[in-house]
């Protein structure tokens, strides 16, 4: 009988374990922070380069707005295959 509550015990944390890992894998962003690291720095050097009188952090802000729309935009389970960053 003891045995039986064992199994019964362990097969109801297992399900309940994997229903949780299931729900972390459904919130997890699409983009990595790494990835979403390297498209901004990307991003604020062509804005710094096209245009020598914005700032740091106006480019910045920009940067990150538009990662933003576009992280918006993806639908979700989207894959990113390279790890060069997407011309704009």
């Amino acid at each position: 009988m003891n045995r039986l509550l064992a199994v019964i015990a362990a097969t109801g944390v297992i399900f309940v374990g994997a229903r949780t890992l299931a729900a972390d894998s459904v919130n997890q962003s699409t983009m990595s922070k790494r990835q979403m690291i390297v498209q901004i720095v990307g991003c604020m050097r062509k804005r710094m380069a096209a245009d020598k009188s914005t700032s740091y952090n106006e480019a910045m802000k920009a940067c990150k707005n538009r990662m933003n729309k576009e992280s918006d935009n993806l639908p979700s389970g989207a894959l990113v295959a390279s790890d060069t960053p997407a011309k704009p």
